[in-house]
């Protein structure tokens, strides 16, 4: 598989199609802001987007949904939606083929209800629950707690070695891997998820005394 990585604008804001190189077979993820780059690349190199995918539902990664839709024929799904493809309902552990090999969602709820990543061979997009160096934002303890669960119960268990393609430009680098997160990032390394909470609560001083912008 090939990851194409767009800066689609917004807010530091990724987009990416998914490739499998020997079929020429796509999916998109988060064509948002400037949905026509993605489907100017696919059509230029004569790549099928089989599949479109927003993340989670907030704006700024929804908002270029119907252009998309416009450009590519292709609908923007979230989680929840039926796939007018497949006839397949996006839920946890929904598979989609993909040229040789397949796509898995994974629903990560706690930065919003719907939160989702989409896992294809070594490459998970993240959305906004995984950050390099940070995680999602959420907007009470036990959201916090749902995403807690969602990055140790769903996320952690998958191979160091998975690619960490986030949806934001939030960190040191574009990509990481699980691994390396796992070493690195400051949510991940807390103890217990009272402690996960806290850091929460206390990011901006942590922010401030680690140098981290």
């Amino acid at each position: 598989m090939m990851v194409e990585q767009f800066r689609t604008g917004g807010d530091r804001n990724f987009g990416y199609l998914c490739v499998d190189e020997r079929t020429g077979t796509a999916f998109a993820v988060d064509p948002s802001n400037s949905p026509a780059m993605l489907a100017d690349l696919a059509r230029d190199r004569g790549w099928d987007i089989g599949y479109a995918f927003s993340t989670h539902g907030h704006q700024d990664h929804c908002n270029g949904n119907g252009e998309f839709e416009l450009l590519t024929g292709v609908r923007v799904l979230l989680f929840g939606d039926r796939c007018p493809a497949t006839g397949m309902t996006l839920v946890d552990g929904s598979e989609f083929p993909l040229g040789d090999s397949s796509l898995r969602i994974i629903h990560t709820p706690g930065h919003t209800d719907d939160s989702m990543c989409i896992l294809c061979g070594d490459s998970l997009f993240t959305g906004d629950t995984l950050f390099v160096g940070k995680v999602g934002g959420t907007w009470s303890d036990g959201d916090a707690r749902r995403e807690y669960r969602s990055l140790h119960e769903r996320l952690m268990c998958l191979p160091e070695g998975t690619k960490v393609w986030p949806g934001h430009d939030y960190g040191a680098s574009p990509v990481s891997t699980l691994g390396h997160e796992k070493r690195t990032n400051p949510f991940l390394l807390q103890p217990d998820i009272d402690a996960f909470i806290e850091l929460k609560r206390n990011w901006a001083a942590y922010k401030k005394a680690h140098g981290i912008s």
